[in-house]
């Protein structure tokens, strides 16, 4: 009981506990001013909670904006993937394809047949001692351009 505090009224003053007495009307109008002040303040916090909630709906519309991107980023990646993986899948196809038909046509290449046609169609013959003729151009370059007849006795064997 030592520290509770008992507020009594009498004749115009207030005892507040083991306090000194104050007059009634100081304390009406300090009891009037607490209820203006904590007024001024619940409308304070009250604007602080509104400022809040509107920062809080701005913070999480952006949130879902940026969740909304990653995830159509993701989606994008996906297919990206999934095209990726369908084009490998056609390229290597298609090689085998190529490499089946190349094959194909190497194989089905009769060499005695071409012997035979150069021979009696085209008239050519197998090349003979002394017809190949091997000049040196010295500049080191892959091919010869020929800008006159090669005379009879180059021809024959050098």
């Amino acid at each position: 009981m030592a520290n509770r505090a008992v507020k009594t009224e009498r004749r115009g003053y207030v005892t507040d506990g083991n306090t000194a007495r104050k007059a009634l009307s100081e304390s009406r109008e300090s009891n009037r001013l607490r209820v203006v002040h904590a007024r001024r303040v619940r409308a304070e916090k009250h604007r602080h909670n509104v400022a809040y909630l509107f920062f809080l709906t701005v913070s999480l519309a952006a949130g879902a904006v940026v969740l909304a991107y990653y995830i159509m980023l993701q989606t994008q990646i996906t297919n990206s993937a999934q095209r990726i993986s369908s084009l490998e899948r056609q390229l290597s196809d298609l090689t085998k394809e190529n490499d089946e038909t190349y094959n194909q046509i190497n194989g089905n290449i009769d060499l005695e047949e071409i012997r035979r046609i150069a021979i009696s169609e085209y008239g050519m013959r197998y090349v003979e001692e002394g017809q190949i003729v091997t000049y040196s151009d010295g500049g080191g370059s892959d091919y010869v351009r020929q800008k006159a007849e090669i005379p009879e006795s180059d021809a024959r064997g050098r």
